[in-house]
């Protein structure tokens, strides 16, 4: 037998008996649910994201930018991309995609967090690659804080899921913020409820 053997045997023979209950963590609740879209906001903000809503026409703007020639992939019924993304689509197809638009599985108001998981993005890369992001959020799917986020059934039932949180930026030691350094430039996320066949 092995060293390993041994360790992994005497670890196994020591191990408390019965087995523990994990401990219950409150979930730190200080906003009222009321509150939480306004809190979500003022979270993605901060971390360079845009919050927009029915009023903001970004719908007609996608429209226009989509005739003008870019390049625009939608997962969501509400609005029709000029490029089709198949689960088995490689990654490297993905990178000359402007705008990509995709529905958030929920948000986090304490962060300014998006839950993006393989069901919303069909080809994971979706979320990194284009130059920018559009995410259809419905504001029944904010909840306050990360405790409350990891109770989710989204991870528990999926193999990925990422907790996104604004564009990607970086800053040098001079605190100069440079935005989409790497992955999208813009992050806006557009109130929109969900339409009744998108609830499983």
């Amino acid at each position: 037998m092995s060293s390993r053997s041994d360790i992994l045997a005497a670890v196994r023979a020591h191990r408390p008996q019965p087995p523990r209950a994990a401990p219950d963590v409150p979930l730190f609740d200080t906003e009222s649910p009321m509150a939480l879209t306004a809190k979500f906001a003022e979270s993605l903000k901060q971390m360079g994201g845009k919050m927009l809503d029915e009023s903001s026409g970004l719908m007609e703007g996608l429209a226009k930018k989509r005739e003008d020639g870019a390049i625009m992939c939608s997962l969501v019924p509400e609005f029709t991309g000029n490029r089709v993304l198949a689960p088995d689509t490689p990654p490297a197809d993905l990178a000359d995609i402007d705008t990509a638009i995709l529905r958030g599985a929920f948000a986090v108001a304490e962060t300014g967090s998006i839950c993006l998981t393989e069901q919303e993005l069909l080809v994971n890369a979706i979320g990194y690659l284009p130059q920018h992001l559009v995410i259809l959020l419905d504001p029944a799917d904010i909840v306050q804080n990360l405790h409350h986020a990891y109770r989710r059934p989204e991870f528990h039932k999926v193999h990925y899921a990422v907790l996104q949180t604004g564009p990607s930026a970086t800053a040098d030691i001079e605190g100069v913020l440079i935005h989409g350094a790497q992955g999208v430039r813009s992050l806006s996320v557009l109130l929109h409820p969900r339409q009744k066949s998108e609830h499983s």
